[in-house]
């Protein structure tokens, strides 16, 4: 039997902010396929750490000196979000296989480049949208699939609170692209799966009232038509002194409602007697995203998150916040 090839990665961001570096390189080490080859981060001081986490692998500042790296076969970018697109797009034209920190980018016109390119150069693009691993969403989406609470005619999802933003790019409109892509970006990709319809129109809204030490909005609001009829909203605010459920999911037979407990309520009426369940959230299993490239690169199965998935969520966040620029609905890109 031939020997299994492993591929080289190399980590590109590896700062302090939650040790996600780190984390990226032990899932994707412990699918057996990937080895970590290289880290690059422009600050030096990373390197010790970097070493000591992986010290099999090569330290460089220069994004341009780490592709040149024989060894290394793909990136995973943990970056600043406006940094995603120009940074990806150097990447995949040195011929490396590409993971995304999520959201994918911020604009449209972002996404479709990296994508023409991953398809020019014949590599994998894909964003690391590990949360569709999340033991709730897909708890809920299998209630959705089995058809328990009819069709999904209206989804309602809600973040937030009343605190001030963070700090960093959760500040900054700059560097994240909005209050709209924190958050937003898990949310997204969810109703997405959970209303599967193509998105027709986006209305956004934004509001910056109380945190004017930021320049993230305060609270951003987009309500998605699609063209199935389906209309879902994401609201995340932190300016929301009154919260709402994370969920309430309306079905032509029954109802979804959820907020973070490790159950939600499963409303239905059965021979005309109204009920309501308790169900519990599955095991959320983030390595399964690793596990699934590590499955596409070595053995060509089908990619689970797309780059067109990411592309998808961008479209809607990104629309959202040009609809609230232009105080009208404009019409969802085409997929």
């Amino acid at each position: 039997m031939a020997k299994k090839k492993l591929f080289g990665v190399a980590l590109i961001g590896y700062g302090g902010a939650f040790n996600m570096g780190r984390l990226h390189g032990q899932a994707a080490e412990a699918t057996g396929v990937f080895k970590v080859a290289a880290v690059c981060d422009v600050d030096a001081a990373r390197e010790a750490v970097a070493l000591e986490d992986f010290p099999a692998s090569k330290f460089y500042t220069d994004v341009k000196k780490c592709l040149a790296d024989p060894a290394v076969d793909a990136c995973i970018l943990i970056l600043p979000h406006n940094l995603h697109g120009p940074v990806a797009l150097q990447c995949l034209k040195a011929g490396k296989h590409v993971i995304l920190e999520k959201p994918m980018c911020i604009t449209v016109a972002e996404a479709d480049k990296m994508i023409a390119e991953a398809k020019k150069q014949s590599v994998m693009l894909s964003v690391f949208h590990n949360r569709r691993w999340d033991g709730d969403f897909v708890t809920i989406r299998e209630v959705i699939k089995k058809g328990l609470i009819g069709d999904v005619f209206k989804v309602e999802a809600f973040f937030g609170g009343y605190s001030h933003p963070g700090t960093w790019w959760r500040a900054s409109k700059e560097i994240s692209g909005g209050a709209m892509y924190d958050w937003g970006a898990h949310f997204s990709d969810w109703v997405l799966h959970f209303i599967e319809a193509p998105m027709e129109s986006i209305t956004g809204f934004v509001h910056k009232l109380v945190w004017n030490d930021v320049t993230n909005e305060d609270h951003v609001e987009a309500i998605v038509k699609f063209k199935n009829g389906a209309v879902a909203s994401l609201e995340t605010s932190n300016i929301a002194m009154a919260t709402k459920p994370r969920w309430r999911i309306l079905g032509t037979k029954g109802a979804i409602v959820d907020g973070w407990g490790g159950e939600f309520e499963l409303m239905r009426e059965v021979d005309g007697i109204k009920m309501t369940a308790k169900v519990k959230y599955k095991d959320s299993d983030w390595h399964a995203y690793y596990r699934d490239v590590a499955s596409h690169l070595a053995k060509g199965t089908p990619l689970e998150v797309t780059a067109e998935d990411g592309r998808r969520v961008i479209a809607l966040l990104e629309t959202a916040c040009k609809s609230a620029a232009a105080g009208k609905t404009l019409p969802a890109p085409v997929d």
